[in-house]
């Protein structure tokens, strides 16, 4: 469970330390909802070019499918499936879904393959998408719409060649209304996030003023869930932090 102090941002949100409380190893038992997850995307992204399995999984079973570039999507997207295997634990008095998995998209130039993800420069958001699927069933609790995660504390950059050292979820901009949610059967509803990876500034300004300052900033310069590792930090003005 998260560190029970009620801390609460300055912009009013709440914050939690996951200090301790991690469930212990415990072996995945495959994947419930694989095939209606493939033939989503594949409906609505893209052709399926790889799936990169994971070999032993904790509590969930993630792989990652990957839809290379096109003429129509000159970018890579990589989507979770596993993640929604377990419902997350959501607060009875938050009205958000229970079953969510995660995306992320790439520029074409990145490096895809096992053989390239040895290399953590290309990894980084791989990883983050498996640490981040797990996440809420390790530590029982949920991840949802502009939920922010820093990397350690203090944060720390993904790897050498970015300055990014956290993430925000929020729904892709680069991916057709369709694909936001899959409906498996009556109880069960499976949304699909991406993580938009962010500069510590960026974290301290969503912690002070909101969502949807950041995102005001977002527009503002153009920033969408395509990575960019030399974006602008919209937090930054030329000579000081808003």
């Amino acid at each position: 469970m998260p560190d029970e102090e009620n801390l609460v941002s300055l912009s009013g949100s709440p914050i939690f330390r996951y200090t301790d409380g991690e469930k212990e190893w415990e072996a995945a038992h495959g994947e419930e909802c694989i095939e209606e997850i493939s033939d989503h995307i594949e409906r609505n992204i893209g052709k399926i070019d790889t799936v990169f399995h994971e070999i032993i999984s904790d509590t969930v079973h993630i792989d990652v499918h990957h839809v290379a570039p096109t003429d129509e999507r000159p970018f890579h997207t990589l989507i979770t499936s596993g993640m929604s295997d377990l419902p997350m634990k959501v607060p009875s008095e938050v009205d958000a879904i229970q079953y969510m998995e995660l995306m992320v998209t790439l520029p074409k130039h990145w490096e895809i393959g096992d053989e390239q993800f040895e290399d953590e420069d290309w990894y980084w958001p791989v990883r983050q998408l498996k640490f981040l699927a797990r996440f809420p069933h390790k530590y029982d609790t949920w991840l949802g719409w502009g939920h922010t995660l820093p990397n350690g504390d203090p944060p720390e950059p993904f790897s050498d060649n970015c300055s990014f050292s956290g993430v925000i979820i929020l729904p892709s901009v680069n991916v057709t209304e369709d694909f936001h949610a899959l409906s498996i059967d009556e109880e069960k509803q499976i949304e699909f996030y991406s993580i938009v990876p962010l500069y510590k500034e960026e974290m301290d300004m969503k912690l002070r003023d909101g969502a949807d300052k950041l995102l005001a900033q977002f527009d503002k310069y153009g920033v969408s869930d395509i990575v960019d590792l030399n974006r602008r930090n919209v937090a930054k003005k030329r000579f000081g932090l808003f």
